[in-house]
């Protein structure tokens, strides 16, 4: 595929590494050649870069395999997952999963993309519901603005929600930006 045809969310094979297509912008500068400034992030290493490319350039675009799967549990040696369709189960280390890691919980079910085979990026659903697990304590007068308390979630997850959720309460956390978005 040319250059000019690349997109946010693309995989492409660059430099001997996986990367995903963050942000583009496209420059047509007055009488010189048009060319392609995109951002990417590597898949393996989560290292991001700016690549500057011509649009006339050839760039390989690497073709994912969506699967469903399951995740079981996490321990010493990493978070293992089981694919759904033909129930064989893998793990995955932290350096894979980064902080998509936090918003795991026990039997839950998500799409593992897999490139030749091996599982490389796993897509979260939006919103998540954890379990608060450590709240300090609300004191009476605090409500005078609109405060926010640190929390953990059942997960390990440190996220800042308002100053009336307790411990054991359910809440629903955005898994892009990881913010408090409300009770579940």
């Amino acid at each position: 595929m040319q250059a000019s045809s690349i997109r946010k969310g693309i995989t492409i094979k660059f430099l001997n590494d996986l990367y995903i297509v963050i942000d583009f912008r496209h420059y047509t500068p007055g009488n010189k050649r048009g060319f392609v400034q995109a951002t990417l992030k590597s898949l393996t290493s989560g290292r991001i870069i700016q690549n500057k490319f011509s649009s006339d350039d050839d760039v390989d675009r690497a073709v994912l395999d969506s699967k469903k799967c399951q995740f079981l549990y996490s321990d010493a040696e990493g978070y293992h997952f089981m694919d759904l369709e033909d129930f064989h189960t893998f793990s995955l280390g932290e350096d894979i999963l980064g902080d998509s890691r936090f918003y795991l919980k026990e039997n839950m079910e998500i799409v593992i993309d897999f490139y030749e085979g091996k599982p490389v990026v796993p897509e979260l659903p939006m919103v998540v519901s954890l379990k608060v697990t450590e709240a300090p304590p609300w004191i009476k007068g605090d409500s005078v603005s609109n405060n926010n308390k640190p929390v953990v979630c059942e997960t390990g997850l440190k996220i800042q929600v308002p100053i009336f959720i307790d411990e054991g309460t359910l809440i629903k956390v955005n898994t892009e930006t990881g913010e408090y978005l409300g009770r579940a």
